[in-house]
């Protein structure tokens, strides 16, 4: 089994460093990340699930192309969280990481001048990857359809849910599979934030038109974190403009997104009204028949030696939530059983893993709530975790610590550094906020596509716990009485498979 010498992962950074610019290098890796290669895997450690989903979305490439220049081979490269990188987190690195991400759009689009359009995209996902299950049955079903070309494939199929369930794998596979069994098909795969960056570059061109035409006449469409198009008012008419010509003509178009459509902040009411006149399928965590599954396949891809089935169900039984999670345990008991040169067995796995296990545990339910409160108020994490007290940042801020006191064990100085490593009196003071506000049944303001809008809390508050799948019930005690941590965590919700 090959491990690379420290020199080897200095090299990579310097050369992912180089592809990206010192600028966004800092932003999005300096202190924030890991490298390490067990044989052909490159795993990506990083501090957060908004970090995790923005490099795996738009850095990955880089990712491989540096490590190739460095070792000569071709690398599978994976991104994992890992909450010990947290405390590296500075408020201005979370600062620059929301700024990027506003900017985006406008800051990257000079690139796609040089081909008139988004460059075409890599796509990992494949059908006979995909591990098939209680969980995403529906949404397989409904995408396999379309792939298939047939006549009255359901149009347009919404797919949600948490990060790392698969969403964006099956929509790639979709694509994959047009481009090889149906050569003639005009499809297109992007994402929420590529679309707005082609369209800023149309209009900065002036060859509007073009984009028009390019996007208009294609007979699938696919985009994933559509959510992403959340606060931008042009874009969105441009998009609802490209749905109805699509729509008109009978073809396909296909969303993927972290939240229920009607869950979406920012968004304009006509874009919904059309998401929900089609198909909105949930895609719910990997059941323990699907992840022991999904461990197999991993494990006979990444080493010829037997791997015990009670290894592969100890993994299974203590990381639940999603995919990427599974993969990280894996590949860090991969590269412990090779540094100690000692065989996979459970023991091992026990020794290596338990305080992987005990971490992830931890931060799960933050994360899930960290990204279904943004994505409620048109934000992304990003906003969540930086010093800026905007109205809507910090309601929506406020909410999210209050979620996190109330449905999960962690105590406020650990939901304080979580949320941009905020003073825990400054989550005692949140909670506080909202109870009080709640016990008044107040309305609070927030800034939405139609402009500043007033809703109940309790309302608010109701719906984001339905997206989490937790019951609205009154806490047992006081959540902002004492800083030591709470009680036992709810439980969640058993994983079901839902539609609308």
């Amino acid at each position: 089994m090959y491990l690379p010498r420290t020199d080897t992962i200095s090299q990579i950074q310097e050369g992912i460093a180089r592809r990206l610019g010192p600028q966004r290098y800092k932003t999005w890796f300096k202190n924030s990340t890991q490298i390490t290669i067990v044989d052909r895997h490159l795993k990506i450690s990083v501090a957060n699930a908004f970090i995790c989903g923005w490099i795996e979305r738009h850095f990955a490439e880089t990712v491989a192309a540096a490590a190739r220049e460095v070792t000569g081979l071709d690398h599978t490269v994976s991104v994992a969280v890992d909450p010990r990188l947290l405390p590296a987190l500075r408020k201005r690195q979370l600062d620059s990481q929301a700024d990027f991400v506003a900017r985006n759009p406008y800051r990257e689009a000079r690139r796609y001048g040089q081909e008139g359009g988004p460059p075409p995209p890599r796509l990992r996902g494949r059908f006979e990857d995909l591990v098939v299950g209680p969980a995403n049955e529906l949404a397989v079903s409904a995408v396999r359809r379309i792939a298939d070309r047939v006549a009255d494939a359901c149009s347009p199929v919404f797919i949600h849910g948490g990060s790392g369930v698969g969403k964006t794998h099956l929509l790639q596979a979709l694509g994959n599979h047009l481009a090889s069994e149906h050569p003639g098909c005009r499809w297109a795969f992007l994402t929420g934030d590529e679309f707005t960056n082609a369209f800023v570059w149309a209009i900065q061109s002036r060859k509007v038109e073009a984009f028009r035409q390019r996007y208009r006449q294609l007979d699938v469409l696919i985009i994933d974190d559509v959510h992403f198009l959340a606060n931008k008012r042009a874009t969105q008419e441009e998009f609802l403009y490209t749905f109805n010509a699509i729509d008109a003509q009978c073809r396909q178009i296909v969303l993927a997104s972290d939240s229920h459509p009607k869950l979406i902040g920012q968004f304009s009411e006509h874009l919904i009204n059309r998401f929900v006149a089609g198909m909105v399928v949930r895609v719910d965590p990997p059941d323990r028949a699907m992840r022991l599954e999904i461990l197999r396949r991993r494990a006979q891809a990444s080493t010829a030696a037997r791997v015990p089935e009670e290894v592969l169900a100890y993994i299974a039984d203590h990381l639940t939530s999603n995919v990427r999670e599974l993969e990280g345990a894996w590949l860090k008991l991969l590269m412990y059983s090779s540094v100690t040169r000692q065989p996979i067995t459970l023991a091992l796995a026990r020794h290596a893993l338990s305080d992987h296990i005990e971490r992830t545990r931890r931060t799960l339910g933050l994360e899930e709530i960290d990204q279904t409160v943004a994505t409620y108020f048109g934000l992304t994490p990003a906003d969540l975790h930086t010093s800026r007290k905007t109205r809507t940042i910090a309601l929506a801020r406020g909410i999210a610590m209050y979620l996190a006191r109330k449905h999960t064990d962690m105590s406020f100085p650990e939901i304080g550094r979580f949320m941009g490593n905020k003073n825990h009196s400054t989550v005692i003071l949140a909670n506080r906020r909202i109870e009080r506000q709640l016990a008044a049944d107040e309305r609070v303001q927030r800034q939405t596509a139609a402009g500043v809008t007033e809703e109940p809390l309790v309302e608010i508050i109701r719906k984001l716990e339905a997206q989490l799948g937790k019951a609205p019930v009154e806490p047992s005690r006081s959540h902002v009485a004492e800083s030591t941590p709470a009680g036992p965590a709810l439980k969640p919700a058993v994983p079901r498979l839902a539609v609308g």
